[in-house]
């Protein structure tokens, strides 16, 4: 068996439940701005400090033939980002361990933490294990044996949270067939690919080269000469694209990784999964200056202990604004957050025209005994696509900027969309007793332009069938028309139903039971 990577709504009469949350939007960034605006540039975090790791090398399940290079690539690029990088190569689960406890030793509260893995992963009982390279070669029944020889990946995201790390990125690259499978024996139990992490405390980003039960692709050919999965080299080019957030760079790679697997006929959608307060920049130059003269290529870096970074310019010490969007029946809300305070505010899309100012608030900043500038504007339903320019003055009176923000209203329509059904989820079904038993999914007919596919199971806790839904119109996303299907008739002795979403970026739901007895009848 070839076990390398790859070959093996809300209804337009809701107009109050949008202006209530747009107000509460408004009101949470006024209060919050001053936490919230670390995440925009490095310097609000102490420092960056990354780990990879890459193992090839397995004594007992297949070698692998990239995931040493693929540590080493990502370890150019996070230098390139400013972090100090440990790598990492063929850990035993001993050098593991001793690894991990090195990186737990260089974070410090308030750090922004990089974890990446290349090699072999294995999800057992919906956990994923991280694989050393002398993992032994279990067979059935042996679950506890690998679970003792590898390490837990949700351990490293506790790990971090005990550290107090402002930011946590963790991305995996180990998505592949069950590195246990013997021809003639009964294989460990477990499923190809990783189990996807949707309970990550707030302030972690995850990401994973491949769905649910995918498998990810080192290459696309045995022509293919590159020395990095089909992953790696794409999400490590991204990562480098300027003034893009960590959201759009998974977009981007979800897309252009799915596009080169489809040219195989191979099925290699990446996934991401999102518990960020707001949007995180790791390379927060703004994009004009990408035609600068690069700098030389940098060393290659040695294993452990970490490389020395440079020091992160002066001029991003600025107090950048961040974003966030919002959609409702007139169209779009964008509110603006900054660190420090500000005595105004003004902005125009890219090159379009003078700047306008936003104007003021009722409300007396505390900071500076005067009236806050409003940090939200309005954009009409059918926005393109492009940059808002925005600048401000700050406590001494003078201008700053214009800092360019990216408004692209399909992923911000889906995100927006994914954060309301993820704290709506006891709103996802409702029954009706009506002429027999009904059950309504008006919510999620609501919020369809964040799901892929609604999976229920009638009597069962695992969804079984698929709900079909309506298609997703992005001038008008929430309305619901006349002959929209919003319901289906269940027999009377049904007992509950059972829910699992998969949203858009890939990433899949927790399933959600809801008993028929909880029925209206009106």
């Amino acid at each position: 068996m070839d076990c390398t990577r790859g070959a093996g709504g809300k209804p337009s009469c809701n107009g109050n439940f949008s202006m209530t949350r747009r107000l509460f939007r408004i009101l949470a960034t006024l209060g919050l701005a001053a936490s919230l605006g670390g995440f925009a540039l490095p310097a609000h975090a102490e420092k960056r400090v990354a780990l990879v790791v890459g193992n090839n090398d397995y004594r007992n399940v297949p070698k692998l033939l990239k995931a040493v290079n693929d540590a080493r690539t990502m370890g150019d690029t996070l230098k390139q980002l400013g972090f100090s990088v440990m790598v990492a190569e063929n850990q035993s689960r001993q050098q593991f361990s001793e690894t991990l406890l090195a990186f737990d030793r260089s974070i410090e509260p308030g750090d922004t933490a990089f974890f990446f893995y290349a090699g072999h992963g294995f999800e057992i009982a919906g956990q994923n294990y991280l694989l050393p390279t002398d993992v032994p070669a279990a067979t059935e029944g042996q679950e506890e044996l690998v679970r003792d020889a590898s390490i837990l990946a949700d351990r490293i995201v506790e790990r971090l949270q005990n550290k107090k790390a402002r930011t946590s990125i963790l991305v995996f690259d180990a998505c592949r067939n069950n590195p246990f499978e013997r021809k003639g024996t009964r294989a460990v139990a477990g499923a190809g690919g990783l189990a996807p992490m949707t309970q990550l405390p707030e302030g972690v980003f995850s990401v994973f080269s491949a769905g649910p039960r995918q498998t990810a692709l080192d290459r696309l050919s045995n022509d293919d000469a590159n020395p990095n999965s089909v992953f790696t080299r794409t999400f490590a080019k991204e990562l480098l694209q300027p003034g893009e957030n960590l959201v759009q760079v998974a977009q981007r790679t979800r897309r252009l990784v799915s596009e080169m697997a489809d040219t195989v006929k191979h099925r290699q959608v990446p996934v991401y999964f999102d518990q960020m307060v707001d949007d995180v920049f790791l390379n927060s130059v703004a994009k004009d200056a990408a035609a600068r003269p690069a700098d030389p290529p940098p060393q290659k870096l040695a294993a452990l202990p970490p490389v020395s970074v440079p020091r992160v310019p002066k001029e991003e010490t600025t107090n950048a604004p961040i974003a966030s969007f919002s959609r409702h029946n007139g169209g779009w809300s964008v509110v603006f957050s900054f660190a420090d305070p500000t005595l105004g505010i003004s902005w125009r899309m890219a090159g379009n025209g003078d700047f306008r100012e936003t104007g003021f608030i009722d409300t007396l900043d505390p900071r500076t005994r005067k009236r806050m500038p409003n940090p939200s504007i309005e954009l009409p339903p059918d926005a393109p696509a492009g940059t808002i320019e925005v600048r401000y003055v700050d406590q001494s009176g003078d201008m700053q900027g214009p800092f360019p923000i990216r408004f692209d209203p399909e992923a911000a329509l889906i995100r927006d969309q994914r954060k309301i059904l993820d704290m709506t989820a006891t709103s996802w079904l409702s029954f009706r007793e009506f002429n027999g038993l009904l059950v309504y999914y008006t919510h999620l007919v609501s919020y369809r332009c964040a799901i892929r596919e609604v999976r229920i199971g009638i009597d069962t806790a695992v969804p079984n069938q698929v709900l079909k839904m309506p298609g997703c119109d992005m001038r008008d996303p929430s309305a619901i028309t006349a002959g929209m299907p919003l319901y289906m008739k269940l027999a009377p002795a049904t007992q509950f139903v059972s829910v699992e979403l998969t949203y858009r970026d890939g990433s899949v739901s927790e399933i959600k039971s809801f008993r028929a007895a909880n029925r209206s009848n009106n």
